[in-house]
């Protein structure tokens, strides 16, 4: 089904496309009730025709579709100062039309980091619609956050005017950093997950021991 619908998004098929999308929200399990309605209300607007992507600077039309990918190595995940925001951000960038969200968390990735991107998982781990502030608030950002993996060591040689430097912070730190206001629920969602993969490891290997 995914290749077909690709192959109908290739010759310009906008339907299949928002099926795409659409899938990609439709899949997230919320993490607390206001996920679940941002996960709604996002859904609904899918499906409303309303055009999903920017298709100029700033903000035309005033609401669109992001990919935010936060990338992590153990406890630690990386954010950028971003310029317009005067924030710091996950990386990421605006969907483009007809591009699957997580084709632009590649090419942004290839762009802003220099690196390929290694999805921890193919979906979205989350969520969020957000009034954006900063030099161009007043529009809001229907993000996409997906997570993948990046090493500390891992020089970023991207080529990026958006921000002025990329940091490593430790969970604990990006907490509480002025950063996108959703960021506290994204790392609970992430340890939640984490903590949960931990516990099924832990489960398989004790069936193995007593097999």
């Amino acid at each position: 089904m995914y290749r077909r619908l690709m192959g109908l998004v290739a010759r310009g098929d906008d339907a299949a496309w928002r099926a795409l999308v659409r899938a990609e929200v439709a899949g997230l399990v919320a993490l607390d009730g206001l996920e679940q309605m941002h996960i709604a209300c996002v859904l609904a607007w899918i499906d409303s025709g309303a055009p999903l992507c920017r298709t100029a600077k700033p903000a035309t039309p005033p609401v669109h579709l992001v990919s935010y990918f936060v990338c992590t190595d153990g406890d630690a995940v990386l954010l950028v100062d971003h310029r317009l925001a005067r924030l710091w951000l996950p990386t990421g960038g605006h969907v483009e039309p007809g591009e699957h969200p997580r084709e632009t968390v590649g090419r942004e990735s290839r762009e802003e980091l220099g690196q390929e991107a290694r999805f921890v998982s193919e979906g979205p781990l989350f969520l969020t619609v957000t009034e954006t502030v900063g030099v161009t608030a007043g529009h809001t950002d229907v993000s996409l956050w997906y997570v993948v993996q990046l090493s500390r060591d891992q020089p970023v040689t991207g080529c990026c005017d958006e921000f002025r430097e990329a940091r490593w912070f430790s969970v604990a730190q990006a907490a509480v950093l002025a950063s996108d206001p959703h960021l506290p629920r994204f790392l609970k969602k992430l340890a939640d997950r984490g903590a949960s993969r931990h516990a099924e490891e832990r489960a398989r290997g004790s069936g193995r021991g007593t097999a």
